[in-house]
């Protein structure tokens, strides 16, 4: 379990999907998902969006590049996804968001600790 979320934290913005995650923990893809879960406390594929959405919001936070080109680059397919996934984790949209971290000066690791996105 820990080489397939060593995976996708590494590639998160690639695709990865159940089958390719399991082949790399050397499990069938039925175990692998039960397993994954009941020791991460996620889904597979919430764990992934998760790890996308703390990306995003680093460069929401740090650069000026389109909300768009983030959604691309963190690996979602489409900006509508993106928005939808972002507001559901983080409980407000992607602009909202750039917008109130930008008028919040506070140290990087109080910022880390403070915005990381709960599950």
């Amino acid at each position: 379990m820990l080489r397939a979320r060593d995976a996708m934290d590494r590639a998160y913005a690639q695709p990865l999907d159940v089958p390719t995650l399991a082949r790399i923990a050397h499990v069938s893809e039925t175990h692998f998902t039960r397993t994954f879960r009941a020791t991460f406390g996620e889904t597979p594929h919430r764990y992934l969006q998760r790890r996308r959405v703390e990306r995003a919001m680093f460069l929401l936070r740090e650069t000026d590049r389109s909300v768009t080109d983030i959604c691309f680059t963190v690996g979602f397919g489409s900006p509508g996804t993106f928005s939808r996934t972002f507001r559901d984790i983080v409980g407000r949209s992607p602009r909202t968001y750039r917008r109130e971290a930008a008028s919040a000066v506070v140290p990087t690791c109080f910022a880390m600790a403070w915005l990381r996105p709960s599950t």
